[in-house]
C-alpha cells in the first residue's frame, strides 16, 4: 500500500504571488483561443438562510483532457455584509486529470477574484479604448478592489473614481488603491462619474440596476462582473441597446444573467449578437472597431479561467 502524501496546501498569499495580472491574462488569452478545456454548466444549488438572504452553493468543474483537472466550491451568501463578513468563500481543489490524483488545495477566493479581474481586463484589451484612462468602480467589495490593478495591465488607468450605496466603504476602497499607487477618489454621484469614465466596472450584487446606459459617454466600455444569476442586474436595457459589441466570457450567460435576460426578452438585444470572448480572441468575432463605439463586457464566471489560474500557481 502506498505510503499516504500529504496534500499542498496554497494560500491567498501564494496564490496571489503566482498569479501577477500580466501573466494570469495572457494566459487566460492562450486558454480561451485554444478552448480545449471541458467545463461543464456549473451546478446552482440555493441555501436558505433564516431571517437574511438566501445563499447559493456553486460547484464549478473543468478538466483538460490529459492534463489537469479542477473543481471550484463557491458560497455566495448576500446577507453577510450585514454581519461585517465577505459574501463570497471559494475553495479549489486541483488534481491530474488522468489519474484523478489530488495535486493540491488552493485559496479559491484569490483564484476567483485574480481570475475575475483578469477576464475583464482581457476583454477590455479587446473592447475598451486603447487611450483609457478613467476608470469608474460601482461597488466596493474584494473583486471591485482586484480590477484597477487587471485593468492597469492593459490599459493605461490613472485615475479610479469609486461609488457604492454606502459612502463609507467606496471611501474605504479609495484609500486602499491611493495607497497602492492609484489616483482614487470616492464618488457620491454615479451618473455624473459614469460621463467621466473610459471604462465603467460594476462588481455588485444588485438586483436591480444601478447603472443606466443613457450615462455612458460616447467611446466607452462597460464590464459587468457581479450578476451571475437571473435575478440579479447591474445594467438597464438601454446600456445593451447603445452597445455596438457585447460579449460574454461564457456562453451560459444568455440564461444565467438577469443582465442580458431582461434586454433579450425585450428585443434590445440579440443572442446571435453577443460574441464568445473565445471567439474574440481567435478574431472570429469584431472588437472594437471604432472611437465612439460603446462596448459591453457580461460575465458569469466559467470554470476554464479556474483551471487556468490553478495551473499557474502549481506550476503547470
Amino acid at each position: 500500500m502506498a505510503a499516504a502524501t500529504t496534500l499542498p496546501v496554497l494560500d491567498a498569499a501564494a496564490v496571489a504571488a503566482a498569479l501577477p495580472y500580466p501573466r494570469l491574462i495572457a494566459a487566460l488569452r492562450a486558454a480561451f483561443a485554444a478552448a480545449t478545456v471541458q467545463a461543464p454548466p456549473r451546478a446552482n444549488h440555493r441555501i436558505p438562510v433564516p431571517g437574511a438572504p438566501d445563499g447559493t452553493l456553486l460547484v464549478m468543474p473543468a478538466w483538460e483532457p490529459g492534463g489537469p483537472l479542477g473543481v471550484k466550491l463557491v458560497t455566495v451568501f448576500p446577507g453577510n455584509a450585514a454581519r461585517g463578513e465577505p459574501a463570497l468563500h471559494s475553495t479549489y481543489l486541483l488534481s491530474d486529470a488522468v489519474t484523478g490524483r489530488p495535486q493540491a488545495l488552493l485559496d479559491g477566493n484569490e483564484i476567483t477574484g485574480r481570475r475575475t479581474a483578469a477576464v475583464s481586463a482581457l476583454a477590455a484589451d479587446l473592447l475598451a479604448p486603447p487611450g483609457a484612462e478613467v476608470l469608474l468602480l460601482l461597488g466596493a467589495g474584494h473583486i471591485a478592489g482586484m480590477v484597477p490593478a487587471a485593468m492597469r495591465a492593459v490599459r493605461p488607468i490613472r485615475r479610479v473614481l469609486v461609488w457604492n450605496p454606502r459612502p463609507a466603504r467606496a471611501e474605504a476602497l479609495a484609500a486602499r488603491l491611493g495607497d497602492a499607487g492609484f489616483a482614487a477618489e470616492a464618488v457620491a454621484d454615479a451618473r455624473a462619474a459614469a460621463a467621466e469614465a473610459d471604462i465603467v466596472s460594476c462588481a455588485t450584487l444588485a438586483t436591480a440596476p444601478i447603472l443606466a446606459g443613457a450615462w455612458l459617454r460616447p467611446g466607452a466600455h462597460l464590464d459587468l462582473i457581479g450578476g451571475f444569476a437571473p435575478g440579479m442586474r447591474e445594467a438597464d436595457s438601454a446600456a445593451f441597446a447603445r452597445a455596438a459589441h457585447v460579449a460574454v466570457d461564457n456562453p451560459a450567460a444568455l440564461a444565467e444573467s438577469g443582465d442580458l435576460i431582461a434586454p433579450l426578452a425585450e428585443g434590445v438585444l440579440r443572442a446571435d449578437a453577443v460574441a464568445p470572448l473565445g471567439a474574440l480572441c481567435r478574431g472570429e468575432a469584431p472588437g472594437r472597431t471604432g472611437p465612439a463605439e460603446i462596448t459591453v463586457f457580461k460575465s458569469v464566471g466559467t470554470a476554464l479561467a479556474d483551471l487556468t489560474a490553478a495551473r499557474l500557481v502549481a506550476g503547470g
